[in-house]
Order: C-alpha cells, then sequence, then structure tokens
C-alpha cells in the first residue's frame, strides 16, 4: 500500500506521497510515487499513484512515451488544453494498460488495482484537482471537499475532515497534510518514509517548492511531538465520562 494526499486551496495546491511499497514483509522497497511535468509560463501538471506499482508505473511511462514521440494528431500533457482534458488523457492510459494487462491480473491475487490523483495548472484556468480511479473515469475536488487521497488513507482522514479548508495557505495545508502522514505512519506499516511534498503557487506556472521529507526531518519529527504533546494536553482538559 501507499498513502497520497491532495488539498486544493484558493492560493494553489499542495501535493504529497510516501514512498514505500510493499510486496510481502520481505520484500519492501522505495519508489517515487509523486511524478510532475511543466512548461514554466504555460502548466504544471502533477500525478500522484496508489496501487499495483507494475500498471501505475505503466499509466506514468504512456505518459511519457506520448511526451517523447507524440503522434500527430494525439494529445499529451503539454497540448491538451485543460486539466479535464488531461485527466482525460490520464484515464486513457489507465485503460490502455488495462487492456493489455488487465485481464492477466485479473486471474492473479493481485488484481488490476491502481488509482491516481492529478492536479495543476494549464494557462489562466484555475487549478484543479482530480481522483482518477482503475476504470479511468475520475471525480473533481471541490470548495465542499478540497482535498483528494488514494492508498492506505482512513488513518489521515479524519484530521483533514475537521481542518482542511480551501481559504488556508499553502504552509498551512502542507502542515496538516504532514500530520495526517505522521497518523497514517504510526497507525501502517505498508506506508513509510521519505515523503515526497510539493507546494503549486497559484498562476506561478511552474514548479519552485519541492521537497523529500527524511525520517530525520528536523520540522517533521518537532510537528509530529508537538501534535501529540497537544493531544495528551487537550485529552487531560476533556471532563472525564462518568455514569
Amino acid at each position: 500500500m501507499t498513502y497520497c494526499v491532495a488539498m486544493r486551496l484558493d492560493r494553489g495546491l499542495v501535493f504529497a506521497a510516501d514512498t514505500r511499497t510493499n510486496a510481502g514483509v520481505d520484500n519492501v522497497a522505495q519508489y517515487r510515487k509523486l511524478h510532475f511535468w511543466r512548461q514554466p509560463g504555460d502548466r504544471v501538471i502533477v500525478l500522484l499513484s496508489a496501487g499495483n506499482l507494475a500498471v501505475t508505473q505503466s499509466v506514468v511511462s504512456n505518459l511519457n512515451e506520448q511526451l517523447a514521440t507524440p503522434e500527430p494528431a494525439g494529445a499529451t500533457l503539454f497540448t491538451v488544453p485543460s486539466m479535464f482534458r488531461a485527466a482525460r488523457l490520464v484515464g486513457d492510459a489507465v485503460r490502455e494498460v488495462r487492456r493489455i494487462d488487465g485481464a492477466a491480473l485479473e486471474m492473479s491475487k493481485a488484481g488490476f488495482a491502481a488509482s491516481f490523483i492529478l492536479g495543476g495548472q494549464i494557462g489562466t484556468e484555475r487549478p484543479r484537482l482530480y481522483q482518477i480511479y482503475a476504470e479511468g473515469n475520475f471525480i473533481e475536488a471541490t470548495d465542499d471537499t478540497p482535498f483528494l487521497q488514494i492508498g492506505e488513507h482512513k488513518y489521515g482522514k479524519p484530521i483533514l475532515d475537521r481542518v482542511a479548508r480551501p481559504e488556508m495557505s499553502l504552509g498551512e495545508a502542507a502542515k496538516l497534510i504532514l500530520l495526517s502522514f505522521d497518523s497514517t505512519l504510526r497507525s501502517n506499516l505498508s506506508v513509510g518514509m521519505p515523503i515526497d511534498i510539493l507546494l503549486y503557487e497559484r498562476d506561478s506556472l511552474d514548479v519552485r517548492r519541492e521537497k523529500r521529507i527524511f525520517q530525520d526531518d528536523e520540522y517533521f519529527k518537532k510537528l509530529s511531538g508537538a501534535w501529540s504533546d497537544a493531544l495528551r494536553s487537550a485529552f487531560r482538559n476533556i471532563e472525564e465520562f462518568k455514569i
């Protein structure tokens, strides 16, 4: 499993993904699951992936091959006119991998398991955020639900449900997402550091703030400790239940 989350804000987008892959207790590895493409001044497109690593890598490879050897009438991430069309393009790439490998995977225990979060900005269009399913269809984040999650998301969801708001700053959203990761890391061994995080500022049309957070990162350790202390303090200050 893995854990990926992204937030759509008034001021931009924040993306984060862990890097652990787990094919059994004796087969744990590290792979990047946050990918991005950019044409400065024109577009930034970010893709998070979860599920069967072979499937998600094939989808990313298909998208990169389209850019490397574009067909005369074929669309690519650098030619689609909107993020909606980019989501369509990724969905088509998922369906193409399913067409080739789906039957064989469905006969195995693994099955055809893949999901993606796609976000970014093209031209003057506002930043948009989508979740793309294994079938190739997708939904879009809204002001009512400004965040999307894929992978092992249940442990990190409660704090997002309580705190996430579109008007947050990028730094506040990044802090919230890292707290969501802290909860997930404590409760599920299939999610592991380092964490890749990317903050996209609206209308910048470039990637300027990206970081890989390792186990010994000073900010993450401080954040985790402060959150644990705050929870214990809040618990102590609430009146105990009596019956």
